[in-house]
C-alpha cells in the first residue's frame, strides 16, 4: 500500500513559501531524515528545476544523485498545460481527457513529441555525455521535482522508473496541487509533499524566487554531487 505524507513544516517553523529551490530541498531532505544512510539509494531529479531541490535531498541523505529525463507534452498555444508526456527509454504517457476535450489530432500530437524527443536528446548529452541513468534495478529510489501542477510529467517518470525494477519507488516534491497528489499516490510506494495549497495556481507563487534553472547549473550540480558521493555498488 502506497504510503502518503503530507507535511506544512519544516525543523521548525511552517512553510508558507519557499526562499528558493535549495531552501525546498532542505526542507524535504528533513521530511526524509528517516532514508539517510541506507544502502542501495538513488536520488533522480527531473530536471531542470528538480535538480536543486533534488541535490539537498541527496547531499543530506548520504545517497548519489543522477537525473532522469522527462519532457513535458504542451497543449498548441497553452504550453503550461499538460497533455502528456515522455521519458528516457522511449516512453510516452497522454492524459486522455485533455487530447478529448481539447480534440487535438495525433499528427499534432507526433510532431510535438518529436520536438520534444529532440531537446530530451540534447539534454541527455548536455548533462551526463556519455554516461547512462545510474540503473535504478533493486534500489529504493527517491524521484524529485520543484513541485507538481497536473503530474503529467511525473507520471511518464514513474513509469519510466517501474520498468527498470526499483526495490522501493518515492515521489518526493516540496508542494504540489491537491489533483496531481491523488493521482500520483496510486502509482508509488510513497508520496512526500511538503505543500498541497488550495487554491492552488502556479508553482511561482510558493518560491520567493523561482528563477529558471540553466544547464550550466545542472551539470554544476551534478559535477559536485558525483564528487562526494557514495559508491554506487
Amino acid at each position: 500500500m502506497a504510503r502518503h505524507t503530507t507535511q506544512r513544516a519544516t525543523d521548525s517553523e511552517p512553510v508558507q513559501r519557499f526562499d528558493d529551490r535549495a531552501a525546498a530541498g532542505r526542507a524535504l531532505a528533513h521530511a526524509l531524515r528517516r532514508y539517510a544512510g541506507r544502502a542501495h539509494l538513488l536520488v533522480l531529479a527531473l530536471p531542470r528545476g528538480g535538480v536543486p531541490v533534488a541535490f539537498e535531498v541527496a547531499r543530506r541523505l548520504g545517497a548519489p544523485l543522477d537525473v532522469l529525463l522527462v519532457r513535458k507534452l504542451g497543449v498548441p498555444g497553452h504550453e503550461e498545460l499538460a497533455m502528456g508526456a515522455i521519458a528516457e527509454g522511449g516512453l510516452r504517457v497522454l492524459n486522455a481527457d485533455v487530447v478529448d476535450a481539447l480534440d487535438i489530432p495525433p499528427a499534432m500530437i507526433e510532431a510535438i513529441t518529436s520536438v520534444e524527443r529532440a531537446e530530451l536528446d540534447r539534454r541527455a548529452r548536455a548533462y551526463r555525455g556519455s554516461r547512462t541513468l545510474v540503473e535504478p534495478r533493486d534500489r529504493t529510489v527517491i524521484l524529485v521535482d520543484d513541485g507538481l501542477v497536473t503530474g503529467a510529467t511525473m507520471q511518464a517518470a514513474i513509469a519510466a522508473v517501474r520498468a527498470q525494477h526499483p526495490h522501493r519507488l518515492i515521489v518526493a516534491v516540496p508542494l504540489a496541487s491537491p489533483e496531481s497528489v491523488a493521482a500520483l499516490r496510486p502509482l508509488v510506494d510513497e508520496l512526500v509533499c511538503l505543500l498541497t495549497p488550495e487554491p492552488f495556481y502556479a508553482l511561482s507563487l510558493w518560491y520567493a524566487d523561482f528563477c529558471q534553472t540553466s544547464d550550466e547549473e545542472v551539470r554544476a550540480l551534478l559535477r559536485t554531487a558525483a564528487e562526494g558521493a557514495p559508491s554506487l555498488a
